[in-house]
């Protein structure tokens, strides 16, 4: 693997590291949307918002607030189809995405059944 001549430090050690992989790895891990890069670890950490969003579906519905699930419901619908139109296509972050607007609409759901039967 040829090194750029302005490579970065941070290029320069992934290299290396991928050179102490399984030849069939590198291509993986060498992915612009691989773990070396921000477009692997910013939606990895996004799942954290889709645990809580499951946890919540055993929180009682009144406790539901409506705008911030719609939020996510909303995000998670533009950032989905995003995902799918940027190069390189990042699955990763379309995945992510898929869950939080699902579990963002499950929940506002709940609420809004919720509050439509109070009133």
């Amino acid at each position: 693997m040829a090194l750029p001549k302005n490579a970065s430090a941070y290029q320069r050690l992934m290299l290396r590291i991928a050179l102490l992989l399984p030849e069939k790895f590198r291509p993986v891990f060498l992915h612009p949307a691989g773990p070396t890069t921000i477009f692997f670890w910013a939606p990895t950490f996004k799942w954290g918002l889709v645990i809580a969003g499951i946890g919540d579906i055993n929180r009682p519905a009144d406790t539901i607030s409506l705008s911030q699930t719609a939020s996510l419901m909303i995000t998670g619908a533009i950032w989905s189809r995003y995902s799918l139109v940027i190069i390189p296509k990042n699955y990763n972050l379309f995945s992510v995405n898929l869950f939080t607007c699902g579990t963002g609409t499950y929940n506002f759901m709940r609420g809004l059944l919720y509050q439509m039967t109070q009133e």
